[in-house]
């Protein structure tokens, strides 16, 4: 159900462990490296996931049919702000032409990304404990009997 959200939540976070090892190697430079390229296409890859978060969200709110649905759409326009910040601070750093250490050390230390994170940390532990516990309302017992 909300597999797009957590799709793409997954690729933000992975991306967001590889800049903190990539921050730890201290190169001066992405060029030359065998991080290179790499760093550069995870970066990539987390911007693509950034932009339509927070309708893959409020689409898988809808979709398990969560309420009060007033409250989740109001925390999805604070995601959606977020990712926008985000991607504005990604898109600045894809833009240097050269990516070092201390530069990305600097880009996972921002406010934006990190209130990025915690976002998807809280939502993601909402949405997994809510859907399962929707589909424990809805699985037969052994007996075959509605647990309702």
């Amino acid at each position: 159900m909300p597999a797009g959200f957590l799709e793409r939540a997954t690729i933000i976070e992975e991306c967001y462990e590889f800049m903190l090892a990539y921050a730890a190697q201290g190169l001066p430079s992405d060029e030359g490296s065998r991080a290179g390229p790499e760093v550069r296409n995870s970066l990539r890859r987390s911007v693509e996931a950034l932009i339509g978060l927070s309708e893959s969200f409020a689409a898988s709110v809808e979709q398990a049919g969560l309420q009060p649905a007033e409250k989740y759409q109001a925390f999805a326009m604070v995601l959606d702000r977020d990712a926008r910040d985000s991607v504005a601070a990604i898109e600045l750093v894809l833009a240097q032409p050269s990516i070092s250490s201390q530069l990305v050390d600097n880009l996972n230390a921002s406010l934006h990304l990190r209130a990025l994170l915690t976002d998807q940390f809280l939502l993601g532990e909402i949405l997994r404990k809510r859907v399962t516990e929707s589909d424990n309302r809805e699985a037969p017992d052994e007996a075959g009997m509605d647990r309702n």
